[in-house]
């Protein structure tokens, strides 16, 4: 059985809103005014100041992070909906947006994610890119993403989400091909950017259908009338908002985008990944998640969707050998898991795993790009191995992101994915929690296999390469993420711990439910459960990598053979989509541009030369003699008469 409640049924009371023009959360509009500041300041002194110009977009950052915090500061001491006015953005007839913020404890968590992350994603730049040709537009386009997440985050209706939506997959276009002088690099650009208009043309629709019901677009107005939607209305609502969704947060069949966005710089996989572009998605469903409680089939439409996609990425990650791939895999499979929470109604378990998964995919992404700055970029993770030694800071940090991310206890990602699947338990589902301990399982093996190819066993690098712990700008990065990894679950030690309480008043809720209601299973059954697959997954890698005979190289991987081969072609996914619309899709587009041609410009092309040569026949009659104009009157004339007396006869 599943449970889910209206949302008249809510357990919690909504923020009360209010208006503020003053105070800390009145400055709210700086915190994406600045990082756009920076990004127009970088542009135009990059020749003045040249490399020095990078420091404008980091103290951008900076400054916006510290908004932040203030502002949270504030939500903290006085929760509320706090709406900050700007200006009237569109105005036409009775149809009006207000170009508004809307603060209320999710945006608030949501700030402190994306400009904390992305300081110290600024910061770790600083070191990585150094040297680089574009030095300094880097850092302006990553101002410029900076800003689009944040007006995603804090617009006060759907439209100005919107307008930060498609920014954001405007800075990740110029971003992930920004060494756009690979065709790879271009070509992944371009393969993001369609991917997401595709889920963009549903979420307009979703907006179109809303406004038709609700008469507006505002959350403040939608939000609460959302208990007044019909069964049918509901369903269709939440099903074009996970259309968009999907696409943003790479879930199936839209996720095909995100592995190929590892051709960027590690830093931009740092970002999208971890923090920003990708937990777009997740954060549109929690933020109209009052409209999903109104659907069970499509929440549960959600709900499997994410479990679906929780075991393709982590079995494509099985056999994944770039070290950035393996890793981009993992990201498909763990957002997987914040849908899974938020179509079983475990909404702020799911934004819970959104924020764990911030610090230790983070700290990940950003090790693997110390490791190829110590490998001379290499990325292959069996070219590698005895690098603990050399890169202390990294192996460390990336010990605890490994362990955190593989769901072992103390560390964050344990307490998120737990609280998940438990939910999902409790509400029910069991099939679904069943299958996400088999993608816990799944996640640890290869995440283990990830850190034992790198950092254990004997060097498998040539001689020419001398690896090296990495500058300061970028490990500092990863001892904050690391610590962040480490202690995150405090944030939400228990099933109804700080976070969860935080969140109440800005999500629906469902409703208390005991931990032993849908089938007998006690909480610390369920918890033994997901320390045992994590820890059998570690174990089937120790035995494999650590244990094994590794002078065999790839014959020594588990899975070999056709499940191997449809693995690395990944479940030939690309592979249907280029035959069905690159290939077929081609050939139908160049037979609708052949019956254009031929046929409709045809026709047209040839009523007008008719009429051409029927003007050229005609006008050989236009002669210019009177008297021949006079002997075509009388012959007519005369055709006339005989025509008239036949008649009458």
């Amino acid at each position: 059985m599943t449970f889910l409640l209206a949302a008249e049924d809510l357990a919690v009371t909504p923020n009360e809103v209010v208006e503020a023009t003053s105070g800390l959360v009145g400055l709210a509009w700086l915190i994406p005014v600045v990082p756009l500041v920076g990004f127009l300041l970088v542009l135009a002194l990059t020749k003045t100041l040249r490399e020095s110009a990078a420091f404008i977009a980091v103290g951008a950052a900076a400054i916006s992070f510290l908004l932040s915090v203030g502002v949270a500061t504030q939500i903290l001491g006085d929760p509320a909906t706090y709406i900050r006015p700007i200006g009237t953005f569109i105005q036409a007839g009775e149809f009006s947006v207000a170009w508004d913020l809307y603060i209320d404890q999710l945006t608030t968590v949501m700030l402190l994610v994306v400009t904390g992350v992305g300081l110290l994603v600024h910061v770790y730049s600083l070191g990585y890119m150094h040297g680089d040709a574009r030095y300094e537009r880097f850092f302006a386009y990553l101002n410029l993403f900076l800003f689009s997440m944040l007006v995603l985050v804090l617009g006060s209706d759907l439209v100005t989400l919107f307008v930060g939506w498609e920014l954001v997959g405007l800075s990740s276009y110029l971003l992930i091909g920004f060494w756009f002088e690979k065709a790879e690099y271009a070509s992944a650009a371009k393969k993001a950017f369609i991917t997401n208009r595709v889920g963009d043309v549903s979420f307009m629709v979703a907006m179109f259908l809303a406004f038709s019901v609700f008469g507006s677009l505002a959350f403040t107005d939608v939000l609460p009338a959302a208990g007044e939607l019909s069964s049918g209305v509901a369903l269709a609502l939440v099903l074009l908002l996970l259309g968009g969704a999907a696409a943003k947060s790479a879930q199936i069949p839209l996720f095909v985008w995100l592995p190929d966005a590892m051709a960027g710089p590690t830093p931009v996989s740092a970002l999208i990944h971890a923090a920003t572009m990708v937990t777009a998605g997740v954060y549109l469903t929690v933020r109209m998640s009052p409209v999903l409680v109104q659907s069970v089939p499509g929440m549960e439409v959600i709900a499997w969707i994410g479990i679906g996609t929780v075991l393709l990425g982590a079995l494509i990650a099985l056999r994944q050998d770039d070290i950035k791939k393996i890793l981009a895999y993992s990201t498909v499979s763990q957002l997987g898991y914040m849908f899974v929470g938020v179509g079983v109604g475990a909404f702020r378990e799911g934004i819970f795993h959104l924020v764990t998964h911030a610090f230790f995919k983070g700290l990940l992404f950003l090790a693997a790009g110390s490791v190829m700055h110590a490998m001379a970029n290499r990325s292959d993770a069996w070219g590698m191995g005895g690098l603990r030694k050399a890169m202390p800071i990294t192996f460390w940090t990336s010990a605890i992101g490994w362990l955190a991310i593989s769901g072992v206890f103390p560390f964050a990602g344990f307490f998120s994915k737990d609280q998940i699947l438990t939910e999902a338990y409790n509400h029910g589902y069991f099939a679904i929690w069943l299958l996400g301990l088999l993608g816990a399982v799944l996640t640890a093996f290869y995440m283990s296999r990830w850190f034992f190819l790198i950092f254990l066993g004997e060097r498998r690098f040539a001689d020419d390469v001398h690896p090296h712990e990495s500058p300061a700008s970028m490990t500092a990065p990863l001892i904050v993420l690391a610590a962040l990894s480490l202690f995150g679950g405090l944030l939400n030690f228990e099933h109804s711990g700080w976070l969860y309480t935080f969140l109440a008043p800005a999500v629906a809720d469902i409703g208390p439910i005991g931990y032993e209601a849908a089938g007998g299973i006690p909480l610390f059954g369920l918890i033994g459960a997901a320390v045992v697959a994590g820890l059998l997954g570690i174990g089937l890698a120790y035995l494999t990598y650590v244990r094994g005979d590794l002078s065999r190289g790839r014959m020594l991987e588990p899975i070999r053979g056709v499940p191997a081969e449809v693995l690395e072609r990944k479940f030939y996914v690309d592979d249907l989509y280029s035959l069905v619309f690159t290939r077929i899709g081609g050939r139908f587009a160049g037979a609708m541009v052949w019956v254009d041609t031929r046929i409709v410009d045809g026709l047209v092309n040839g009523a007008g030369a008719a009429s051409l040569a029927f003007g050229r026949v005609t006008r050989r009659a236009q002669t210019g003699l009177v008297r021949g104009y006079v002997a075509s009157f009388l012959l007519g004339a005369l055709v006339l008469v005989g025509f008239v007396l036949y008649s009458v006869r």
